[in-house]
């Protein structure tokens, strides 16, 4: 799934990088919106992949003892602060 990633973004390099010798008039490569998309799409693959991990050992450790309920809510939690704040990114970046 990695390979697959860096395959596509090996792929679109050109293209985010075409603006490379632009004008003042000329407009990015890509719009602030969408490298904002980006941004969030990227964040959630991650907050996924950490968090594919995380939840199978917090139930292990949940089955085996109940007070580790806390633990394992918090750790399941924590990634997906990254797409929340991610997202912020949407609402802060401007529109053109």
């Amino acid at each position: 799934m990695i390979e697959t990633l860096t395959a596509v973004l090996t792929a679109l390099g050109p293209v985010l990088q075409e603006g490379g010798a632009q004008t003042i008039n000329q407009a990015p490569a890509i719009p602030n919106k969408a490298a904002a998309a980006l941004a969030v799409g990227l964040a959630a693959f991650g907050a996924g992949f950490a968090e594919r991990g995380i939840g199978a050992a917090a139930v292990g450790a949940i089955a085996e003892d109940d007070d580790m309920f806390g633990r394992g809510l918090i750790l399941t939690v924590l990634p997906e602060t990254l797409v929340i704040l991610a997202l912020v990114v949407v609402f802060v970046v401007p529109a053109q």
